[in-house]
C-alpha cells in the first residue's frame, strides 16, 4: 500500500479557505453593516425630520383656514391677498394635507 501525499492533497476548487481569507471576509462584512446601519440612521432622521415638518406645516395651513372661516363676510371668505391665483391653490393644497394629517392622527 503505497502512502504518497499526493493522494491526500485536495483539488483546488475543493480547498476551504486560509484563516486569512476568512478574516477578510469578516472584516468586509463588519465594514458593510456599519456603513449600512449608518445609512438607516440618516433615512430615518430624515423621515423623522420630514414628519416633523409635515405637521407644522399642517397647524399652519389649519390656523390659516381657520383665520379665513372666522373672518368671512356675508358667507363669502375674506381674502388675505388679492385674488392671487397661486396663494389660493396653495391653501387648497394646504387644507387637504391638513385634513389628511388629521384623519391619520385620529
Amino acid at each position: 500500500m503505497s502512502d504518497a501525499t499526493q493522494e491526500w492533497r485536495l483539488p483546488e476548487a475543493e480547498k476551504p479557505p486560509l484563516i486569512g481569507e476568512l478574516v477578510a471576509r469578516i472584516d468586509e462584512a463588519v465594514a458593510i453593516a456599519r456603513a449600512s446601519e449608518a445609512a438607516v440612521m440618516t433615512v430615518g432622521a430624515a423621515a423623522l425630520d420630514a414628519a416633523e415638518q409635515a405637521r407644522r406645516a399642517a397647524e399652519l395651513a389649519e390656523r390659516a383656514s381657520a383665520s379665513m372661516s372666522a373672518g368671512s363676510d356675508g358667507g363669502r371668505p375674506m381674502r388675505l391677498v388679492t385674488d392671487d391665483d397661486q396663494l389660493r391653490d396653495f391653501a387648497t393644497r394646504a387644507d387637504r394635507v391638513a385634513e389628511r394629517l388629521r384623519a391619520l392622527a385620529g
